[in-house]
């Protein structure tokens, strides 16, 4: 495979010619990518670099995946304007595993290409004196040149030791794993470079550093979990192929080449969309799944139709029920969210718009709940 097809869609290569003098070494190359786990999905944004990492796979490569369950624990601030909230030892450990199901949708389950390691396997062994021989590698002024650090700093915000810290611990996983290249998105170019300066430092032949855009999802902003503008890579196939098709028609020559790897189709944008969505869905659900998934979506959604099978919700007791805890209870929603789909006008029963906010009891018995386009219930 040619350097062109493992750097495919890269934003930075470093240092130039680096790749290159990599492969010359005659030896699979260890590639490094971890992934914090800080909600419990992989999304088809945090993909892509798990995609240059197959490329690497299937090439006799050994990719190396680390989950962050340590580095979890500390948060990393890249591309955000605050600290982020640290999760418990439970939820750290429950998306841990899941990221790992996850990952597998895009990575070659073969333990000769495949290496799972957990950071805090060697982070949770650094002593003090290891820490601060650590903090010596990099100067504080260099820190403050990261762009969030910089504008936080100017702004008089907050900033903790830990954060500072967070480059340095993630540079420590590729002395840990001896990395030749580290993947990740464009906001993870300063931790990588550092990943350079530490290996350098432990006498270690620095890695090469290889970004990836960041994916921008329907509204215009970076896709996030956190913000559920996301397509999970493990999402029920209906619920993949619905957020797919929410991308504007000037996003899908961004997502047929950073998703798909492939040119946008000509001819009709709709079709185009149709055609992606299948491939997403395909990639988790095989083909049987895609074509599952995108006829709930032209009965549901493209027709106004309900679907097929739609699941039973006994009522709650009490007469009359109270809609908006009805909503969050049978979908999952706060009860700001569904007084909010209320107003809007995306509560129906039986294909009727509702929009009180007490409902009597046999009103709602045996009717078909519907909260937007997709999700329905049957009350009993």
């Amino acid at each position: 495979m040619p350097v062109a097809e493992l750097t495919r869609n890269a934003v930075d290569v470093l240092p130039e010619g680096g790749l290159e003098a990599k492969l010359k070494l005659g030896r699979p190359l260890r590639v490094k990518l971890g992934i914090d786990v800080t909600s419990p999905d992989i999304h088809v944004g945090r993909a892509i670099p798990l995609q240059r990492m197959r490329a690497f796979q299937d090439e006799g490569h050994k990719a190396v995946f680390i989950v962050g369950d340590y580095t979890t624990r500390i948060g990393d601030p890249s591309g955000r304007s605050s600290e982020r909230p640290i999760l418990s030892d439970a939820e750290i450990d429950a998306n841990a595993q899941l990221y790992l199901e996850q990952a597998k949708v895009i990575l070659r389950d073969d333990p000769e290409l495949l290496e799972v390691r957990y950071n805090g396997e060697w982070l949770s062994k650094l002593s003090y004196a290891d820490v601060v021989g650590l903090g010596r590698i990099v100067t504080l002024a260099r820190m403050l040149e990261r762009d969030d650090f910089e504008k936080r700093y100017h702004a008089g915000e907050p900033i903790s030791i830990s954060e500072l810290l967070y480059p340095l611990m993630q540079a420590y996983d590729s002395v840990a794993i001896e990395a030749d290249v580290e993947l990740g998105g464009t906001d993870q170019l300063y931790n990588l470079l550092a990943g350079r300066d530490v290996m350098e430092a432990y006498g270690l032949e620095p890695q090469v550093v290889l970004t990836t855009p960041l994916l921008l999802s329907w509204d215009g902003e970076k896709m996030s979990s956190s913000v559920g503008n996301n397509v999970p890579l493990t999402e029920a196939p209906e619920e993949m192929f619905g957020r797919t098709m929410r991308i504007p028609d000037s996003q899908l020559e961004e997502w047929w080449t950073l998703v798909a790897e492939q040119p946008v189709p000509a001819g009709d944008p709709m079709d185009a969309k149709l055609a992606l969505a299948r491939f997403i869905v395909a990639r988790s659900h095989g083909e049987e799944g895609a074509r599952a998934a995108e006829e709930h979506f032209t009965r549901v959604v493209r027709r106004h139709e309900a679907p097929d099978a739609i699941p039973d919700r006994p009522l709650p007791d009490g007469d009359p029920v109270h809609l908006p805890a009805l909503l969050a209870a049978a979908f999952d929603l706060s009860t700001s969210e569904a007084r909010r789909l209320i107003a809007q006008g995306g509560v129906k029963l039986d294909g009727e718009p509702v929009n009180e906010l007490d409902i009597p009891r046999e009103r709602l018995s045996g009717a078909v709940l519907q909260a937007g386009k997709r999700r329905f219930v049957r009350l009993s």
